[in-house]
This record gives structure tokens, sequence and C-alpha cells, in this order.
């Protein structure tokens, strides 16, 4: 089945173009007045395309509802004061690929104005930016100005791009740029300025350091004539160290001129040797803005710098990390490396190394130190918690696991003790030297002492050592009288309780006893 609202919307917009078309063709508002031959415009809603018709000058008759102008590919010389008077919802007006070369004051004067955001004056013949050009558009926040043959902008035309976000002015012939005008208050929407392919030949680092972070980041300067300085090497550095867009998206592309000359380009990122003896005390009113308070993603490297005005043999230098763990070179050995000129490296950034770095500097000879701080912020991904909280629960979930894994084995995989297996007495043949032996012939000894060599015989007096002995399997004898221990150690007949024998008829059954006998 068709759904019956897209076809109803569907036959709605056809009417609406059937009818912009019919009035137009009514009224005579498609002919484009100012061309030569009297082209006809394109109207579609309400977006208006005069594009490529030969117009020398902007048409004075369009229709008010117009959001989108594109009057590009002309011949359009100037625009005049008015020239677009009574379009009150004008969004965009496209006007590349012309010959402009002046903009009248009053031009978007009783237009749009604030409602205007994107203006395309790309690939014309504009030479200098005045501060009327912009005045009536207040919230213009898209200005394309490439490819035209710019030398001069001025300040207060800068100044009042209060809500502008992406300016493109490169291809030009700018040979400077008031950078010192845009400041954090005064363009807190700016995120792109791209001053590529100019002739700049030198940057005022200290005005660039004070830009907002957000313009830095899209801040493009390749293809520039920059001589070769110590100070641009630095600054070009310092973006590639923070990942800029700017830097990794035209690398190869940013070079410099050797002492002036066209032959002598440079590329400052393939040609490290040649700015080997830049010293970095040389750039410390650039370093001194740049990294007093920075940011790093988890995992990434970052290089903080000790810029002071000391230098010299003499100077050392320390720094203090948030943990209060003194860092000196050659560093930590873990994740701080510290080199002889007092920059300090991260090498993996982690969450623990957020927080305030100390950096001091000494000069022994003339007694003299410095400090400085610098705040380390380490970005961390959205799904960082999530990941720290799975970790955790993983790991608490396997120490269990681990636990009632041994708890099973201490229970059903101890060693199994058996009981003593009875031993079956051996006879033995009786020594001749011994009296008496014939009486207890009937089996051996079943004393063991210790030690064996140690003890007496019949007829002495016996000792008051003490020898403990661990009873064996034993018999006794039917008379009931004597007992052999050993090798000649008698025990009476009074004693023969201690054994707990067990008499038979014929047989006495053997008895164990656990624990030790003292005998005297």
């Amino acid at each position: 089945m068709l759904n019956v609202s897209a076809i109803g919307g569907f036959l709605q917009s056809v009417a609406v173009v059937l009818l912009c078309l019919l009035s137009w063709t009514d009224a005579n508002l498609c002919s484009a007045h100012g061309s030569s031959q009297g082209a006809r415009c394109l109207c579609a809603s309400d977006i208006l395309s005069c594009s490529a018709i030969g117009l020398e000058k902007v048409p004075k008759e369009m229709p008010v509802s117009v959001v989108t102008l594109d009057l590009s590919h002309n011949r359009i010389v100037q625009l005049d004061s008015g020239a677009f008077q009574g379009l009150y919802r004008l969004d965009t007006l496209r006007l590349a690929h012309n010959k402009l070369t002046h903009v009248h004051p009053g031009a978007f004067k009783n237009s749009s104005g604030a409602l205007l955001r994107h203006l395309d004056l790309s690939s014309n013949q504009l030479r200098v930016l005045e501060p009327h050009y912009f005045t009536d558009l207040p919230g213009l926040q898209e200005l394309l100005l490439f490819n035209n043959r710019i030398t001069h902008v001025e300040t207060n035309t800068v100044a009042g791009w209060g809500n502008l976000r992406k300016a493109y002015l490169s291809h030009n012939r700018l040979t400077d740029f008031p950078f010192f005008v845009i400041q954090e208050h005064s363009h807190p929407h700016l995120s792109m300025l791209d001053l590529s392919s100019n002739r700049l030949s030198k940057l005022p680092l200290e005005d660039i350091s004070n830009l907002p972070m957000a313009v830095q980041r899209g801040l493009y300067l390749h293809n520039n004539s920059l001589l070769c300085e110590c100070s641009m090497y630095a600054l070009f550095k310092f973006w590639e160290k923070r990942d800029f867009l700017s830097i990794k998206e035209f690398r190869s592309e940013y070079t410099c001129l050797v002492h002036g000359i066209q032959q002598g380009t440079v590329r400052f990122f393939q040609h490290n040797r040649y700015f080997e003896k830049c010293n970095q005390t040389v750039l410390s009113g650039f370093w001194k803005h740049q990294e007093s308070d920075v940011s790093v993603k988890l995992g990434n490297a970052l290089l903080l710098h000790c810029v002071t005005s000391l230098s010299g043999q003499h100077v050392t230098f320390l720094w203090v990390a948030p943990n209060q763990e003194y860092v000196a070179p050659p560093g930590n050995n873990g994740s701080l490396k510290m080199f002889a000129n007092g920059s300090l490296e991260i090498k993996a950034s982690r969450d623990e190394d957020s927080g305030i770095y100390w950096c001091m500097a000494l000069d022994e000879k003339q007694q003299r130190n410095e400090s400085r701080e610098i705040n380390v912020t380490v970005i961390l991904p959205p799904d960082y918690e999530n990941q720290e909280s799975f970790n955790t629960g993983f790991t608490t979930l396997l120490g269990c696991v681990v636990s009632l894994v041994l708890v099973l084995m201490y229970l059903f995989l101890t060693p199994c003790r058996c009981p003593l297996r009875r031993k079956i007495p051996t006879p033995t043949t009786a020594t001749p030297s011994q009296p008496g032996n014939e009486a207890a012939s009937a089996q051996s000894s079943i004393l063991t002492p210790t030690p064996p060599t140690t003890t007496e015989g019949p007829g002495r007096k016996v000792s008051t050592n003490k020898h403990v002995v661990f009873l064996e399997p034993i018999r006794e004898q039917q008379n009931g009288r004597l007992l052999r221990i050993g090798q000649g150690l008698l025990l009476g007949a009074e004693q023969q309780h201690s054994f707990h024998t067990k008499k038979t008829e014929s047989t006495v059954s053997p008895v164990f006893l656990d624990t030790p006998i003292i005998v005297t």
C-alpha cells in the first residue's frame, strides 16, 4: 500500500514549485534584469539560482521569500548600496567567480542582515577588505574569500567578525594579518582561519601565542614565504606535538626560505638538522604563554618546557610532579624523561599524570632561581570509566573463582593418610654370648633404644641417662616374668602392665602404643 502522507507531501512540494514558476512567469520576475540577453533564473521553493547567465549587476527584482541566492559565475563587478534590499529571509549568498572589485557601503542594508550566515566571495578581484564590507552582517558565520587579490585586511574588519566561525583567505597576496585583534572574548566561535598560500614572511609569535587555542588548532599557514627562523620552527613543532590538523594534513607543505632565497627552500619537518642549533631559551616569549595550561590524550606523549630568563652553563633544572616526586636528568626511568635543557617529557600519559607540574631553574653562579607551573590535563576517552568498572568487577570475579578452586583442591586432592599395617615379626637367632637368651629366644627384641649403642649390659648398674624408646609389636613370654628390651635392658614383671598386653591361651596379640616410654 502507498503511503498517503508521503504522496500528500510530494504533491504539496510540486504545487509550491508550480505556483512559484507561474507567479514568476506572470510577473516577469524570473527575467534577470541587468543582463543584455534577458536570461531567466531558476526557482525551486526558496532557492533562486542565477548562476552563469552573464549577469553584470545584481538583479533588482527578486522574490522576497528567497533563502538561498546563487549569483556565481557571472560578470558582476561591484555590489551597490541596497543591492539586496528586501531579502529579509536571505541565509546563503553565493557570489563566487565574478569580477568583484568593490563592495559599497550599505550593500547588505535592509536585507536579512542577522540571518545571513554564509557568504561566498571567492575567486573575485578584491584587493582590500574594508570594515564596511560586513558591517550589516552581524550573524555571519562562514566567509569565503580565497582566490582573490587581497593584500591587506584592516583591523576593524576582523573586529567585526564577532560571530564568525570559519574564514577562508588562502591564495591571496597577504603579507601580514592583524592576529592581535582575535581574542577569546571578542571571537568566541572562531575555529578556522585559513591563511595558507599567501606571502607571509614573518609571524608575530607573541600575537599568535595569545590566540585562543581553538583558533590555533584551525590556523593554516602552509605554502607561505616564511623565513627559516628558530621561533618559526618552534611554533610548528609545538603544533605537531599538539597533533593539530593543520600540521598533520599539510606536513610537507610547511616550508621556509634560507636567507630569503627562493632556491633555498627548507621543509620544517623533513630537514630537522637545519634547526638543531636552535636554543630553546630564545623561545621564552612563545612557550611562556603556550604551556601554562596544556592537555594531552590518554596514552600520548607530552613535552613540557621549563622556560625562564636564566641561561648559561651554571643553570640547573628540577621538576616536581603532581605526586610530589622530584625529577632531575635523565628522569625517573619510568614515565618521565628529562633533558639537559630543562624540558620534561611524559612518555605515555596516564590518568594520574594530570595535575600541576613545577619547574625550578637555579643559577648557582649568580645565586638566582626562578620557577613556573604548568597545569596538565589528561583527556580520557568517553568509555574510560566503564572500562575501569569492568576491569574491577572482572578482577573480583576471577579472585573468587581462584579461591573456590583452591578450597576444592584442598578438600578433595589432599594425600590419603592410610592406617599403619601390622608388621609380621621375623624370628631371629639369639646371640650365644648373652646369658638368658634361651628363655627369650622365641621372639626378637621389640624395643629400639635411642641411641642403640649406649645401653648397659646385664650385671651393670643402669646409668641415669634417659633414653626414649618406641614400642613395636611384642609377644610376652608365657611365664610373664621377664621381657628382653634391646641389647641387655630388662624389665621386671611388675612393669609388664605398661605394655597393655592381651593374653590368650597360646599366643598374645601385639599391641601398639602411641606414646613413647621413658626408660631410666
